[in-house]
């Protein structure tokens, strides 16, 4: 073991260490919509209902058993790293198994007990649909709280690589596991049927009816990949742990300082953890009062304004789920399809944060302005290169999006490009809060971010549930309430993030030459997509449109010269791309 540990690690930079994760994200984004996409095809919005009910109950749970002690691991870590106190990193992975245990087994417990209050009270009588993938996905709390003792470990050392490896096999596990148990349940179930007209015993109408049934257990099989996922990620960083250790070399450790007492350890892990897991927490359980809040409201509007419903959507969707007993659930599923495509854009930013925490603590650690700023700014102008195209890119094509992704009626199509046109916009501010957040985290305000997105949860279940409750808007209201959420999130984060650090960063570099690039390119592509749309078909055509869209995004940015010299070193073999690129001055 000492053996192995003998060689000092390779720390990455923010940059070299966020594409790593930006390539691991992009690999699992390919692999969850090789599954989600057809998980939707084969389980229909219905079924994604169920399947969302699961998340929403399992999101909140999530946030306490992963959020706040990765980054708090990650911060203390990447500070004793930078003061050579290496037995207090050891010590750190040590307290961390202890806490995670116990906290694994508390969020574990706590999700099976507030199972079925929760979907007795969202889905009014009709729980026992929700159930089953509630149940399936239990057992991912504790893996997920397991893993994130080596994620939090690795990250703060700048290794970003395990983080990403261990992605990748929870990715391809749930899509492994997940979509064939979904399918072969689905397929069973219509098997019975031909057979005897009945599934599970109980005789049904048509085969849509068969199908309809088989619905919960098929949510349940397609979200049990989840939780093997969880165990196949944790067993591969436990065995990584065990083979290459950390980098820390005996040397290093002698010549490291005495460790303060565990329990000092312990409660600076809990102090600095809170904060953020409240933070955390409040983000999902955003996912949690969506399924309670948004189901709620149209089950009473279904009591109220039924009429109003079923003529809104009786023309979108097959008439068999456009029932009062399953529209609740079906619009529910659109609403978490199109969530899905709103959450790609904060996904890929959350790469950002996590390299970005180290970098940006070892600056502040430092107590150099200009180190400290050039850090920042480095990470924001990188950032909103991605956020502002990806949101404005997905609201403006959401109906062609929604029908290239979600065909058919059975999927709800044009509900879910409407729901798109708003939650577009929505995941550009959401996607810019998360780095913003880990970088208040760097400086030690760990308890802003946690009381600002408080604010805008309240703010969000306050629209949400004034706007789902009008029967004209129903579902088509509820992206409302992220946007208002984010916006005021956003702005308010980079207020403090300012304000805490005295640092005042080029906004308009950061801000308007992104925006100014993408209405450029967006509306250009958008405007060949309508013209060559009439000539081929639609799907073909949105596809060539966003291509040429990401093109001229790029031209406009090399144009604009947008990115720096510091930027581009920070990649590998950075030096090399800043010399082809000062050549024709296309950085500053």
């Amino acid at each position: 073991m000492e053996q192995q540990k003998k060689q000092k690690v390779h720390r990455q930079s923010f940059l070299h260490g966020a594409l790593i994760l930006v390539v691991a994200l992009v690999i699992v984004k390919i692999i969850g919509a090789i599954y989600k996409i057809p998980l939707s095809w084969v389980i229909t919005s219905l079924g994604y209902g169920y399947y969302q009910n699961a998340y929403s109950v399992y999101s909140p749970m999530f946030s306490i058993a992963t959020a706040g002690f990765p980054v708090a691991i990650s911060r203390m870590v990447s500070e004793n790293y930078y003061h050579g106190r290496y037995r207090d990193i050891r010590q750190i992975h040590r307290a961390s198994v202890r806490i995670f245990l116990i906290l694994g087994v508390l969020s574990l417990t706590l999700m099976l007990l507030l199972s079925e209050p929760y979907t007795r009270f969202v889905l009014r009588g009709n729980e026992q649909v929700a159930l089953p993938a509630i149940y399936a996905v239990t057992p991912a709390v504790f893996f997920a709280s397991m893993m994130s003792i080596y994620r939090g470990y690795y990250e703060g050392l700048r290794n970003m690589t395990p983080t990403a490896i261990s992605e990748v096999i929870e990715a391809i596990s749930r899509l492994v596991f997940g979509l064939s148990a979904a399918i072969l349940i689905v397929n069973s179930g219509l098997k019975e049927y031909a057979q005897y007209g009945t599934v599970y015993g109980i005789k049904k109408a048509n085969e849509t009816y068969a199908k309809i049934a088989t619905l919960p257990y098929a949510a349940a099989g397609a979200i049990f990949g989840v939780t093997l996922g969880g165990f196949f990620g944790f067993l591969y960083l436990f065995l990584y742990h065990k083979k290459n250790g950390d980098g820390i070399t005996r040397e290093m450790l002698l010549s490291s300082p005495r460790p303060i007492p565990m329990k000092i350890t312990i409660s600076r892990l809990v102090r600095t953890a809170i904060p953020v897991a409240l933070g955390s927490l409040a983000i999902n359980l955003s996912s949690f009062v969506d399924g309670m809040l948004l189901q709620s409201r149209i089950g009473d509007l279904l009591k109220t304004n039924a009429d109003t419903l079923l003529n809104m959507y009786s023309s979108l969707i097959p008439q068999e789920y456009a029932s009062t007993d399953k529209m609740a659930s079906f619009l529910y599923g659109c609403f978490g399809n199109a969530t899905n495509l709103f959450m790609l854009v904060p996904a890929i930013t959350q790469a950002f944060g996590v390299s970005a925490l180290p970098s940006v603590t070892e600056a502040w650690t430092e107590g150099n302005p200009k180190h400290i700023r050039r850090s920042m700014e480095s990470v924001m102008r990188i950032v909103t290169l991605i956020t502002i195209p990806s949101g404005i890119g997905l609201s403006v094509f959401s109906m062609p999006i929604a029908a290239l992704i979600y065909p058919g009626r059975d999927q709800g199509t044009q509900i879910i490009g409407r729901i798109l046109v708003i939650l577009g916009l929505a995941s550009t501010f959401a996607a810019t809060s998360t780095p913003i957040n880990s970088m208040l985290q760097a400086v030690g305000r760990v308890d802003i971010p946690v009381k600002l997105l408080g604010v805008g949860l309240v703010i969000k279940i306050i629209t949400n549930y004034t706007l789902v409750g009008i029967p004209e808007v129903n579902i088509l209201g509820a992206g409302t309430g992220s946007l208002l959420c984010y916006l005021i999130a956003t702005v308010l984060e980079l207020y403090f993030l300012f304000r805490v650090t005295k640092i005042r960063m080029n906004y308009f570099a950061i801000f308007f030459k992104p925006l100014l690039a993408s209405l450029l390119s967006i509306g250009f592509s958008y405007l060949i997509f309508r013209a060559v749309s009439v000539f081929i078909s639609e799907k073909i055509a949105v596809c060539f449109a966003m291509v040429l869209a990401v093109v001229l995004y790029a031209v406009c940015v090399l144009w604009f010269r947008i990115l720096s010299k510091h930027d581009i070193s920070m990649l590998p073999k950075g030096q090399k791309i800043v010399k082809i690129l000062e050549n024709h001055n296309w950085i500053r």
